[in-house]
């Protein structure tokens, strides 16, 4: 259901299949941009080359036309758009949506572990986790490959959210996340301290 532009040829639209809808993305992160709210992340050391300062509401209102058929985009499109708004690793807006309208049925486990270890700040990871990884079927094996996988400490930060996001939906192993996160506030890492006492709260709460 992609509207064609005059400007383009139909030789521009077979070489450039996503061209319209990615269009129709920044048109959509443009209309709602917030250069004020931008200015202040990037004061508090959110630092993009493209920040459009939208708010994760406005993000999840983009997200909920896209995923929920107004755009009429089939399962495998919506694999190829979310993952070349992935790929856009500089735009803070782009790395927002994507996993917002991944579909959650379709993304192997691979995947999920690269794009975990791929989130480049606390921001990315936790929206991450919260839309897409914990809805996952394979999100408990997910995230003790990242707990063993993890070689620097936002990496050890995304094995925690994630773990702390399956606890709360209860659906995390307890025994093994106390654990965890025992050993994480032993390293006392300022990035990830308050997370390990969450996670440690929420297992005591279960208790």
């Amino acid at each position: 259901m992609s509207h064609h532009h005059s400007h383009l040829s139909d030789a521009d639209d077979r070489t450039l299949p996503e061209f319209n809808t990615l269009q129709k993305v920044k048109r959509r992160f443009f209309a709602m941009r917030n250069g004020a709210l931008g200015a202040q992340m990037r004061g508090a050391g959110l630092d993009y080359r493209v920040n459009f300062g939208l708010n994760i509401m406005q993000v999840k209102e983009i997200a909920a036309e896209i995923a929920g058929g107004e755009w009429g985009l089939s399962s495998h499109e919506l694999v190829e758009l979310a993952t070349t708004l992935w790929e856009n690793e500089n735009t803070r807006e782009s790395r927002l949506l994507a996993p917002m309208i991944f579909p959650a049925d379709i993304m192997s486990m691979e995947l999920a572990a690269r794009w975990l270890a791929q989130a480049q700040n606390p921001e990315i990871i936790d929206h991450l986790c919260h839309s897409l990884l914990r809805r996952l079927p394979f999100a408990g094996d997910l995230w003790r490959f990242a707990v063993d996988n993890a070689t620097t400490d936002l990496q050890r930060y995304g094995a925690l959210r994630l773990l702390l996001n399956l606890l709360i939906i209860g659906k995390g192993d307890r025994v093994a996340g106390a654990e965890v996160a025992r050993a994480e506030l032993g390293r006392d890492v300022p990035l990830t301290k308050a997370l390990a006492s969450r996670v440690l709260e929420e297992i005591e709460a279960w208790d």
